[in-house]
């Protein structure tokens, strides 16, 4: 059973930075791809950034690009999630997601789904005030 524990929330305001931490409890986490995802209040939980098991491809949504930047460090069995100028639309609770998606074709296919994913943290929440 693999557990994942995420830290690193809390609230700021409107332009700060955060770092989110995940660590996972596995002795594979270098095999696993990992990705994070967050649920706002009264909406569907949503992709937000996915990194390959090769710590060389990474994915990003859209409204995240160039602010969001996704990390791990595989002797650490630890994902990353740095958070630049971040809005109040970014207020969430923030999970990280863990499985073996396959080949590098696999990954690019589905990385944005959460449903590629078997292992999820309890999750962390991140406010940011306007």
């Amino acid at each position: 059973q693999v557990q994942l524990v995420e830290s690193g929330g809390g609230l700021v305001q409107a332009g700060d930075s955060l770092t989110l931490s995940c660590v996972a409890s596995d002795t594979i986490f270098s095999r696993r791809d990992m990705a994070w995802f967050r649920q706002a209040p009264g909406k569907y939980r949503e992709f937000v950034a996915a990194i390959d098991r090769t710590n060389s491809a990474t994915k990003y949504e859209d409204s995240v690009k160039g602010r969001f930047t996704v990390s791990r460090d595989n002797t650490k069995n630890t994902l990353y999630l740095t958070m630049n100028s971040l809005k109040p639309e970014d207020t969430a609770v923030y999970y990280c997601a863990s499985d073996r998606l396959g080949n590098f074709e696999r990954w690019n296919q589905f990385a944005t789904n959460e449903r590629s994913y078997m292992y999820w943290g309890q999750g962390t929440q991140v406010t940011v005030s306007s």
